[in-house]
């Protein structure tokens, strides 16, 4: 069975971080590299560590040796205020989240490995981009990172997200408080409209009866960040402190994994695709889940009736087989 440690993060910015360490203390395998789990847009960890019908996300690598962790960043989840704002921005996170993050796992961690392997969940991976770009020495602690459904250069867009590039100003404006409290009324009533929720998910393949469970990972997105993805979404790229996201990672050699969705409405394929296309790395590879039959969306990938089978288990594959190219060198 699967255990869980949280760990409060002061992160120097006047927020208590919370990290969450899962292991199994019979699979567990300690050379291999500890996995950090980044969640992404609207979001905290809660949907790693669970699963409608099967092992979450976080139970089912730790039950394939790994020392698995998540954390909850600012304004997320069990993460707390010290004096911190909650008006934030992607560098905030990425810059100043993620290190304090990285430093307390490699501390706490029970690997003899010395580097990080990163797991970013749709804007996750975005904000892993953003670390790898700007964060001195971040190659030097980063082992591979897997992005999954996550966006680096907009080539393509759902035409609803096409509405909010108009004016990212404005849609920086527009209140979201109270997102999370309304969140597990409005999921029963957009399951009634399969082809709206299917840009998402797809309710004849994920557990629905529980609305409130699957949305307590659902946070109130923060008015800063929608116009910075909005401008993002016009523009391609994304531009933070004078730097090129996107260009900035051929110069990241880390092996890449990109998982990605066929029916994504969120994160497209060809979006999805470009880290592949943009990564320096020599080892850059490609899982694409779903099929004509079985259509997947973006949060199917975390939490379909078949996510273990077609999603875990070949990401813990790709991952041990990193592991072991590390043993072999």
């Amino acid at each position: 069975m699967p255990k869980f440690e949280a760990f409060d993060v002061p992160n120097g910015d006047g927020w208590q971080l919370r990290v969450s360490r899962c292991t199994d203390r019979v699979a567990l395998d300690k050379r291999r590299r500890p996995l950090l789990i980044v969640p992404g847009y609207g979001m905290n960890s809660h949907i790693f560590g669970y699963h409608p019908r099967g092992p979450s996300l976080m139970g089912y690598l730790a039950a394939r040796g790994f020392e698995v962790w998540t954390a909850d960043l600012r304004a997320q989840g069990e993460a707390r205020s010290a004096g911190g704002s909650r008006h934030y921005q992607f560098d905030d996170i990425a810059c100043t989240d993620l290190p304090a993050v990285i430093d307390e796992i490699r501390r706490q961690t029970a690997s003899t490995a010395d580097r990080v392997d990163l797991i970013g969940c749709s804007l996750g991976g975005s904000y892993v981009c953003i670390y790898m770009a700007l964060v001195p020495g971040a190659s030097d602690v980063v082992g591979s990172i897997v992005a999954i459904g996550t966006p680096l250069r907009w080539s393509a867009l759902h035409p609803v997200l096409k509405l909010v590039t108009r004016a990212p100003w404005l849609i920086g404006k527009i209140p979201t408080t109270g997102t999370r409290r309304i969140a597990p009324h409005v999921l029963p009533i957009l399951a009634k409209f399969p082809k709206l929720i299917g840009v998402y998910l797809h309710p004849d393949h994920v557990d629905l009866s529980r609305p409130a469970e699957l949305t307590r990972t659902v946070e109130d997105p923060s008015p800063r960040v929608n116009r910075q993805l909005a401008a993002w979404m016009r523009d391609g790229d994304l531009q933070i402190r004078g730097v090129n996201i996107s260009e900035a990672m051929r110069r990241v050699d880390r092996p890449l994994l990109v998982v990605l969705a066929n029916a994504d409405g969120i994160v497209p394929e060809a979006t999805a695709m470009s880290a592949r296309e943009l990564f320096g790395s020599r080892r850059r590879d490609v899982l694409r889940v779903g099929t004509e039959a079985l259509r997947f969306a973006h949060a199917d990938l975390f939490i379909s009736d078949h996510a273990q089978e077609l999603v875990f288990e070949p990401m813990a594959r790709w991952l041990i087989a990193r592991d072991q190219e590390v043993e072999q060198a």
